[in-house]
């Protein structure tokens, strides 16, 4: 067989293990016809290529559809809609706009099954913070609508063709997780921060002793947090001990 009827015939682009899978992503992500998110980045370009398998994509269809927003895998809408047309089970789809009342409205629907009808209206982006929020909802808010409309109602009727992927212009608008973990205060190091100043000591001392004498606190406890910020002197640290006491505070 000659070069020509290779090239006629076409090759294949699917790794038949993980090591030639792990190959092809690093040959790929050196390549600079692939997103920048992959370049000199195997291992994610590996991800989105196993991703890809799930839903019936190529990897380089995978590579130039799939994206990674948020720590979430996303698709580019035009390729959610290509995986769900070319689903044996879909049936059709209709999409419409209301100017009048800024609604975007996508019906989809199985063979042999029922139409579903999903909208997206102006108040329903508003409602979600969306509305005027820079970039394409402020350029381009129909379009947002109608991707909106469309990406609810194909998730809902072809969750077994998508294997939980979600449009990009979804992924873009999540929040990005933040750690909420409380996290305990660090305490100052004696070595590397000076004495608590006496003039900040005395001006915050009548708010320290409301604290403590309204049960808000203990006098260890303002010390401990204090402290975090500069080491008190023994004369401090006495007049904090003091405070509720009749009686003098022996030195320690």
């Amino acid at each position: 067989m000659n070069a020509v009827s290779k090239i006629g015939s076409g090759f294949s682009l699917q790794p038949r293990n993980l090591d030639e899978a792990m190959r092809m992503a690093e040959m790929l992500s050196q390549s600079q016809m692939v997103p920048k998110q992959y370049q000199n980045k195997a291992q994610d370009a590996l991800v989105a290529m196993m991703m890809g398998v799930e839903v019936g994509l190529n990897p380089i269809q995978a590579l130039q559809n799939i994206a990674v927003i948020n720590g979430k895998p996303s698709i580019y809408g035009d390729a959610l809609v290509a995986l769900v047309q070319n689903n044996p089970a879909f049936g059709g789809m209709d999409e419409t706009f209301d100017d009048s009342t800024m609604t975007a409205t996508c019906i989809v629907w199985r063979k042999g099954g029922t139409k579903h009808r999903q909208t997206f209206s102006q108040a329903d982006a508003q409602q979600a913070g969306l509305w005027g929020k820079s970039g394409p909802w402020t350029q381009y808010p129909k379009r947002m609508l109608s991707w909106r409309a469309k990406g609810f109602a194909l998730r809902s009727q072809f969750a077994d063709a998508l294997a939980g992927l979600i449009t990009r212009e979804e992924a873009e608008d999540i929040p990005a997780e933040r750690d909420v973990t409380p996290h305990a205060a660090k305490q100052a190091d004696p070595a590397t921060v000076g004495h608590y100043p006496d003039d900040k000591f005395e001006a915050t001392l009548p708010s320290w002793s409301s604290m403590i004498l309204g049960g808000k606190a203990t006098a260890e406890q303002i010390i401990s947090k204090v402290e975090t910020k500069g080491k008190l002197t023994n004369e401090q640290r006495r007049a904090l001990l003091a405070i509720g006491h009749d009686e003098e505070v022996i030195e320690q």
